[in-house]
């Protein structure tokens, strides 16, 4: 397991990349977990009001998961924005490049959460 408490979007894409890589996982699948890593991190950025989030990671078997921690107690909400929108599109972006992902409200905030299966 990591954990990162940087405000540094590309440490932790890093982090993620490097262990993902030593644990052979496809190109694709690597790629898919950093732009989501990326996503809740710019969303704890902007919606959460926490200028460094804490991020976590573990890989049991087959199984990634990733979970960012910021210090807002308002849970994100899924919206369907206009076309021509230039945001609102984060979460569907998650659940689409991941297997399962949720929110756990903590005592402080709450962690936004995604799994991704190895596709070996």
């Amino acid at each position: 397991m990591c954990t990162l408490n940087s405000p540094s979007l590309a440490l932790a894409r890093q982090s993620l990349r490097d262990a993902l890589t030593r644990a052979d996982w496809d190109p694709e699948t690597i790629l898919n977990a950093e732009l989501a890593l990326a996503e809740l991190i710019v969303n704890a950025w902007r919606h959460g009001a926490t200028a460094s989030p804490v991020v976590l990671y573990s890989l049991l078997g087959g199984t990634l998961r990733v979970s960012v921690s910021d210090e807002s107690a308002a849970l994100p909400e899924q919206r369907t924005p206009a076309d021509l929108s230039e945001s609102g599109r984060g979460l569907q972006l998650v659940e689409g490049l991941t297997h399962r992902w949720g929110v756990d409200p903590q005592k402080r905030g709450k962690s936004v959460w995604y799994e991704l299966d190895s596709a070996a």
